[in-house]
């Protein structure tokens, strides 16, 4: 990892998941050689008394100045519209926003940024689990459906658009079920994992894999997701399936599961180990 000296890495965000990506960075980064360079938070004011004054970055045009290798996004898929583009002009880019990719405009621009700058774009599986077997069934042809359901308390959601107005009707309430493409726009922070799926499954995509979000009254500590997937029917009409169920402790209200921190820690790690090849890959 460290060949060339420490990766220098920037965080972009500093909610609960950037603040933990900062902790660690800096308690853990060292002896794995990883350099914090810079920190930026749309509100400066949250940085203050936590990130030295040296890392917090004013402005996120000037993060060139830095010279990083990688920077993490973990903000809100704005941030990959508007900017994505721009810092891979600089650096390897890591999504933890995906669901900003279901923008196909925005999709084009970062791979055309990435063959031109020669930096890749790294996106987190963040809670989709199974990612790898996804892919590779997907990769041989198998995969004929797949289906992200993510249920959690109705005050886990950031909801906008249409369904900021949905209401529950009962302890258990579909808000939405359709293509992932569709429920993106309308909940940015909540389809990341879905987000994930249809990135893992390029032949289905985000118009193929079929998101659902349901609003669930008993589940006020934890995200549940659950994956469904099925193959193409063999000679004798019988399919291959896999149901997996992950339920993720999370605070109440919380937007981000606890195990989901662990795993994106674990995504930046893989980053800075895989070669830096133009592009959009899961890790």
């Amino acid at each position: 990892m460290a060949d060339k000296g420490p990766w220098r890495v920037g965080v972009v965000g500093y909610g609960r998941l950037g603040q933990s990506l900062v902790s660690r960075l800096l308690a853990q980064g060292p002896e794995l050689g990883l350099e914090l360079v810079f920190v930026w938070n749309r509100d400066p004011g949250r940085m203050a008394g936590s990130v030295p004054p040296s890392l917090q970055l004013q402005k996120l045009a000037a993060l060139g100045e830095r010279h990083p290798d990688l920077v993490v996004e973990v903000a809100h898929p704005k941030i990959i519209h508007e900017s994505g583009a721009q810092i891979l002009r600089h650096a390897n880019l890591l999504v933890g926003s995906p669901s900003a990719l279901s923008d196909q405009t925005t999709e084009r621009q970062l791979l055309e940024a990435s063959q031109h700058w020669n930096h890749a774009v790294f996106v987190a599986r963040g809670a989709l689990w199974g990612t790898e077997d996804i892919t590779r069934l997907d990769a041989a042809g198998g995969l004929r459906s797949l289906r992200v359901t993510m249920a959690t308390h109705p005050d886990g959601f950031r909801l906008e658009g249409p369904l900021a107005a949905a209401h529950s009707t009962g302890p258990r309430t579909v808000l939405y079920e359709g293509p992932v493409r569709g429920l993106c726009p309308f909940a940015p922070r909540n389809s990341n994992t879905m987000a994930a799926a249809a990135l893992a499954a390029p032949s289905l995509g985000f118009d193929g894999v079929t998101g659902v979000l349901v609003a669930d009254l008993s589940l006020t500590d934890m995200h549940v997701v659950d994956v469904e997937l099925s193959g193409h029917p063999g000679p004798r009409g019988r399919s291959f399936a896999v149901h997996t169920h992950r339920e993720n402790p999370a605070e109440p209200g919380a937007v981000t599961g606890s195990a989901t921190v662990t795993a994106f820690w674990r995504s930046l790690l893989a980053c800075c180990e895989l070669p830096s090849r133009p592009g959009i890959h899961l890790c």
